[in-house]
């Protein structure tokens, strides 16, 4: 089988009237009706929306209020269209397969219906051998009509009918912008006699018999052989399977004869394999396995390519797991996985124009802050193949939900015979298509699915029945969840014991409670959490205009509202800081609260592992811009202060302190634990030292432990006498060595302040920041064009530069620092790389995309409200090659 892709042909689209292209003339004059718009260029994959708006019908959807004024275009039937040129191949049949169709449709070739389709996540594949056999080419339509009008997050789940994304018509990180398009790939199959049909691979581990002590790894290949010609027409063939190691050298070429028509069942033994990790416990090496089919003359029919990765998959019961708990703890290779995750939504809006380049550099963060899970939420979509394949590449372990999500007015999943019958189909296409990746981990039956308040749906519901027993029979190999959370009780909660697989909360909770409520809890598994945050002066200013740019409350804006209605954070930043002066300001302000809540629910969750398996944060990425979210990478791909103390917070080696309050009271005096996380043996040294803001030691400690890679371990306890001033700050920074020697430090900042507790650090003035570029731009390694520098930051003042990090001054690359956020006491200095990528974006941010003709990266660094110092260049003027 040959596969072309159709994705670049001339595709056209043209909006109508609803049911007007199916009649095409006017009853009562007879004469042609036009539709709504003119032909238009279409991009595939894509939707319709950024079409209309590269002709000017549309206003940019993600700007201000501008997307109200687009709703019209869901209610619309759209036609797209293209040529079609017969393929020069040798062929017994020709298939045209829409991998992505969405949502409702009807395909014609030369106005010859081909079929009707509905659905997001099966293909939709239609025979065109005759046809093409009678004519050069064919004129390809694809009617897709009016979306359906589903619900959004304030709904009834029970009355859901469709398997259309659902985030589409509202929830908390968007606005009602309902796709329609084709949002995936376009493909001709062109077959001879045979080809391989349905493809099942499982890789497992073990020692070779007879006490050999030699491991084994085994791949387990199950492939259906589709006959194109009719059944009276079986053939003898010879099936050849040829297994690569990772560099690509052939290891075992074994044959099979087979007929037409069956299935082939076949066991590579592979002798002490390279072994798959999850990102931070090993490698990610991947064999190479191409299946052959040949005629009895051995001439070549089809060949199907596929990456696997080997290793051993188990699950199991938590350490003091609750005897009704479900198994939350991965296994893999027989090491246990400590879960360090985040929930993805999707990247856009409007998916279908999401680039592999964005896939790339989503995954390439997720990687660098030591993420090992991504859990891909039942109210988005199933991803594109390129997502699962990054994952596999990178090591990062995917849950990966079905179409389902709660509702709030009910949350039982749907027993409506339609929508089974449509998650029946999703579910088999998903299982099927995704069961190859080494990185699928964990089939989750959809998001906050409830029997009842707070009481996660079980296996007695007839709907997540259904999927269990699917998972059983297309993977065996993987866990299936009922839901996520999974109960018993929904919601974390302080009472203990009923904290198993829990979601919540995605706000912070206030100072003590938030300490008092993460750092006593006992979950087994917190898989959504969050806190919220305003998202960078850089990024605002992009879709809110000028009169916009200013501190306020949703309550009082409108366009705030539209851009993130529930994650208000105002009266937070004033209670913490006091009044918000400026838009700068605030974001700062709002940004720290974020990255403080959601390090601390980390470090909680971490000092109790194994008993507790992990956690996911909510949420990695929004698929638009919002003033405000629980995100801690924005839709224009800027990182927010929580990625980067995620980042700190699921490192390797990680060093925490237990507190349970920001508040100190002067003249008394400060206990808590510090522990060391994540080392696999050996002695680790941890020293604390608590500073003020003109960065004078008060205090030291030294803490030593021996490492241990099944739980934290306590190595003491820090006690100090708080000085009896009031209104002061007082930093406790905790300074180790890597496992590569390299020195990490993790920083907590204390207030006596009683009213707006962190309003001090507003008067901190006495830093000045200077900055040095050490090194010309260089080629990066991560992209065939990112680039590399080093800047040295100095602190020459008299007063802590808090949060000091790095800002690229214009939109055409995507900038990470190896360290950001960081705080610099005076004297002290710091080196820091800073990698900058290309962008390559789809959609409407295809205007921030880099051109040849671009300029190399301008960086500025800041810290906390303050702007750069003094940039000294290197001796080659640091801007150029």
């Amino acid at each position: 089988m040959k596969q072309i892709l159709l994705n670049d042909l001339k595709w056209e689209v043209k909006g109508y009237w609803p049911w007007v292209p199916l009649k095409g003339t006017s009853m009562e004059l007879g004469q042609e009706l036009m539709g709504v718009t003119d032909w238009m260029p279409a991009t595939v994959p894509g939707g319709v929306h950024y079409d209309l708006y590269r002709q000017g019908w549309i206003s940019n959807p993600y700007e201000e209020l501008n997307s109200l004024s687009c709703e019209w275009v869901e209610n619309r039937w759209w036609v797209f269209r293209t040529t079609l040129e017969r393929p020069e191949l040798e062929s017994t049949r020709i298939e045209l397969v829409f991998q992505g169709l969405d949502y409702e449709a009807a395909v014609y070739a030369d106005n010859v219906l081909l079929g009707e389709h509905r659905g997001m996540f099966e293909a939709a594949i239609f025979d065109v051998t005759d046809l093409l056999s009678e004519r050069e080419s064919l004129e390809i339509s694809v009617l897709l009509k009016q979306a359906p009008d589903e619900m959004g997050q304030i709904g009834k789940t029970s009355a859901t009918f469709t398997q259309k994304s659902r985030f589409n018509y509202k929830w908390d990180f968007s606005t009602r912008l309902v796709n329609v398009g084709i949002w995936d790939d376009v493909v001709l199959r062109v077959h001879q006699q045979c080809s391989w049909d349905v493809v099942s691979i499982t890789t497992d581990t073990e020692l070779g018999k007879k006490g050999s002590g030699q491991a084994f790894g085994r791949i387990t290949i199950q492939a259906s052989i589709k006959q194109m010609a009719g059944p009276e027409h079986v053939r003898a063939l010879t099936a050849s399977i040829t297994c690569s190691d990772p560099e690509g050298n052939p290891l075992q070429v074994q044959s099979y004869s087979v007929l037409s028509g069956e299935v082939l069942n076949a066991e590579l033994d592979i002798p002490e394999p390279q072994l798959w990790y999850p990102n931070g416990y090993g490698k990610q090496p991947l064999y190479s396995l191409k299946l052959k089919l040949l005629d009895e003359y051995d001439m070549e029919l089809d060949t199907r390519s596929l990456q696997i990765g080997i290793r051993k998959l188990n699950y199991m019961r938590n350490v003091e797991s609750p005897a009704n708990a479900l198994p939350y703890t991965v296994v893999i290779n027989g090491r246990k996985i400590y879960i360090k995750g985040v929930n993805m939504t999707p990247l856009d809006h409007l998916y279908g124009n999401v680039t592999v380049e964005q896939y790339q550099q989503m995954i390439h963060l997720m990687k660098a802050a030591h993420i090992n899970l991504v859990r891909v939420w039942g109210g988005g979509i199933i991803e594109k193949k390129a997502f699962y394949d990054l994952c596999d590449v990178n090591g990062i372990m995917v849950w990966q939900e079905f179409i389902q999500s709660s509702s709030g007015i009910d949350n039982i999943p749907s027993k409506q015979p339609e929508f089974l019958e449509l998650l029946r189909k999703t579910a088999c296409a998903a299982l099927c298509d995704k069961r190859n990746h080494v990185s699928m981990t964990v089939w989750s039956g959809g998001n906050e699915l409830m029997s009842e308040p707070n009481k996660p749906s079980d296996l007695s519901d007839t709907n997540l029945a259904m999927l269990k027993e699917l998972v059983e029979k297309y993977d065996p190999q993987r866990l299936f969840l009922p839901t996520s959370a999974s109960g018993p009780v929904e919601y974390i909660t302080e009472v203990k014991g009923q904290g198993h697989d829990v979601h919540g909360y995605w706000k912070y909770m206030g100072n003590p409670y938030h300490y008092e409520l993460y750092g006593s809890n006992d979950n087994l598994l917190h898989s959504e959490f969050g806190v919220d945050g305003l998202s960078s002066l850089k990024s605002l200013e992009k879709f809110l205009n000028a009169d916009n740019l200013q501190p306020i409350s949703m309550e009082n804006s409108a366009v705030w509202r539209h851009h993130g209605e529930w994650w208000d954070t105002l009266s937070r930043e004033e209670e913490m800081f006091g009044g918000m002066n400026d838009l700068k300001q605030f974001s700062a302000c709002s940004q720290w609260m974020q990255a403080e809540g959601i390090r601390f629910v980390l470090e909680a969750n971490r000092r109790r592992k194994f008993r507790n398996s992990g956690s996911i944060v909510w949420q990695f990425n929004e698929p638009w811009p919002n003033v405000s979210c629980t995100n801690l990478v924005d839709y224009y791909g800027e990182t927010k202060m929580a990625y980067h103390w995620v980042k700190q917070a699921f490192r390797p080696l990680h060093a925490s302190l237990d507190y349970r309050s920001l508040l100190l009271t002067a003249g008394t005096r400060f206990q808590g634990n510090v522990f060391v996380h994540g080392v696999d043996g050996g002695r680790v040294q941890v020293d604390a030292e608590v500073l003020d803001a003109a960065g004078r030691s008060l205090y030291r400690q030294t803490f030593e432990a021996d490492g241990d890679k099944d739980r934290a371990v306590c190595a003491g306890s820090l006690n100090f006498s708080v000085p009896e001033q009031e209104n002061l700050l007082y930093f406790v920074r905790l300074s180790f060595r890597d496992v590569e020697g390299e020195l990490q430090q993790n920083l907590y900042v204390f207030s006596t302040a009683k009213k707006h507790l962190y309003a001090p650090t507003l008067e901190l003035t006495g830093g000045n920041l200077q900055v040095r570029q050490e090194s010309l731009w260089h080629p990066a390694g991560v992209g065939e064009k990112s680039r590399q520098a080093h800047f040295t930051l100095h602190n020459t003042g008299s007063e802590v530069l808090l949060h000091v990090h790095a800002e690229e001054k214009g939109n055409h690359y995507w900038m990470e620092a190896e360290e950001q956020f960081h705080t610099l006491f005076p004297g002290e200095k710091r080196t820091v790389m800073v990698t900058c990528t290309p962008k390559l974006a789809g959609g409407f941010l295809t205007g921030e995309n880099y051109s040849s003709t671009d300029a190399l990266p301008e960086i500025k660094f800041c810290s906390f409200l303050r702007a750069q110092g003094e940039t000294i260049p290197d001796e080659g003027e640091g801007k150029h090659e």
